[in-house]
């Protein structure tokens, strides 16, 4: 495994992160991987998902003080442009429930600004990839890590199965990343291809 704060799959743009890979990562106590791989080993949070962390930290307390790391951003909407693109994706997006928030804020970000959606939700993907945008979905993202020798196909293993231990919802099975992967065609190396 390389240092931290390398780039994986991005340009230099920033990534702003949905609430499920960021609650996940941080619940597997894996959180230092974002870390490591974000561009400048940062990240942007918008207020909602800041808002669904801080009230997941009552239910779990490993996300009490994840949002006061340095590498964090919280960033409000608040421009026209902003808040005109959250408009679009809430009224696509938002259910009845309110569900999907976040990633309204996430796609607007990341459509506004040019940053990279780190994002898992389908719907959400859908409608980013509708706008020409291409979201980082979580194993994508590990992936990519292992092809770059960033991690190491069992530490990602490890970190896929930790993220299911949360009850995330990735499409591999304990002890399944590598065949997932593999049949995937996901773990192709750059020099191989």
């Amino acid at each position: 495994m390389v240092g931290g704060g390398v780039a994986v799959d991005t340009d230099d743009a920033a990534w702003v992160v949905d609430t499920g890979p960021f609650a996940h990562l941080a619940r597997a106590e894996w959180l230092g991987v974002l870390k490591m791989l974000a561009p400048g080993g940062k990240v942007i949070v918008p207020d909602a998902v800041q808002r669904e962390l801080r009230t997941g930290a009552e239910k779990y307390r490993s996300l009490g003080d994840v949002l006061k790391q340095d590498w964090i951003s919280i960033r409000v909407l608040n421009s026209d442009a902003e808040l005109e693109s959250f408009a679009r994706y809430a009224r696509r997006l938002v259910g009845d429930d309110g569900r999907n928030i976040g990633e309204c804020e996430v796609l607007a970000l990341a459509e506004v600004h040019g940053f990279t959606p780190l994002i898992d939700d389908g719907a959400a993907c859908k409608a980013a990839k509708q706008k020409g945008i291409e979201p980082l979905r979580t194993l994508r993202l590990l992936c990519n890590a292992v092809t770059q020798n960033l991690l190491t196909v069992d530490t990602v293993s490890a970190v896929a199965d930790d993220l299911l231990a949360t009850n995330y919802r990735i499409p591999v099975e304990p002890g399944g990343f590598r065949r997932w992967a593999s049949e995937n065609g996901l773990l192709v190396h750059p020099a191989s291809v």
